[in-house]
């Protein structure tokens, strides 16, 4: 778009479609995560990356962060390779499309597959599908090879965000979700710095094998963090029906005084004892 109309287009349709976006999602009440009250003692709250895999989770996004950030690097220098500088907007596009229809088609699904396993198998697709990146010859083979890759992105952040949200502590949520956006930040912005240097170095056969290795370590990470995952999730579901006993409590509405047993009635010998 920036190239077929002017440079300014494509920010300006982006700008947009944020607005769009955060007016549509502001709204939804229904998903977003209850107030917890403080501990009671006063006790500070411990830090979401404290004896948890969020580190992990987090270097993983930053790591898929990396190949997304090669092919903003990538697409441009090969479609320029090609002589079409232009067609680089239809590599991102399609990447673009991949991932979100990917996305919006895993996210609808209720799948009984345990939150570990998705990751692994989503990773393991994210690394797959990097590999048809060597047999690139023109932009319509590097089209069709980053739709592949980008159908496993979105997936893969949707099942991070869901780890993330049932493995930190819930009063330190706000702050996990900071870090694992964080790392893909992190991540996109090492794939461009990286990649462009193999770029003027190597071509952009170089840009590839820096998504390919970024796609190998998504899945290495995915594999090391399994045993991690597993006890967290197993030790938070013994811990969070109280926080959500304390979260119950800060959402009551004013005014309704709380109901409470009435006293058991002693016998003789029990008001004895006591």
């Amino acid at each position: 778009m920036s190239t077929a109309l002017f440079p300014e287009a494509g920010p300006l349709v982006a700008v947009v479609l944020l607005i769009l976006g955060v007016l549509m999602f502001v709204p939804q009440k229904r998903t977003e995560p209850p107030v917890l009250q403080p501990a009671a003692d006063g006790a500070p709250n411990v830090s979401a990356l404290r004896g948890g895999p969020l580190v992990v989770l987090a270097l993983t996004l930053a790591a898929g962060g990396t190949i997304v950030g090669t092919f903003d690097v990538v697409g441009v220098a090969f479609a320029e390779e090609q002589g079409s500088p232009a067609a680089a907007g239809i590599v991102l596009s399609v990447y673009a499309i991949g991932s979100a229809g990917a996305g919006l088609v895993f996210g609808a699904l209720r799948l009984t597959v345990p939150l570990p396993r998705l990751l692994l198998l989503s990773t393991a697709g994210t690394a797959l599908t990097t590999l048809p990146l060597l047999l690139v010859g023109d932009i319509a083979t590097l089209s069709a090879a980053v739709f592949f890759s980008g159908l496993f992105f979105a997936p893969t952040m949707i099942v991070v965000m869901g780890l993330v949200e049932k493995t930190v502590p819930p009063a330190a949520l706000t702050e996990g979700m900071t870090w694992a956006i964080t790392g893909l930040s992190v991540g996109v912005a090492l794939g461009a710095s990286v990649s462009g240097g193999t770029v003027d170095r190597f071509g952009p056969s170089g840009g590839f094998a820096v998504a390919i290795a970024a796609g190998g370590a998504t899945a290495l990470l995915a594999l090391t963090v399994q045993g991690p995952l597993n006890r967290s999730l197993r030790a938070n579901a013994v811990e969070r029906p109280a926080d959500e006993g304390r979260a119950k409590s800060v959402l009551q509405p004013p005014g309704r005084k709380q109901r409470h047993a009435a006293p058991i009635p002693l016998d003789h010998d029990a008001r004895r004892a006591r």
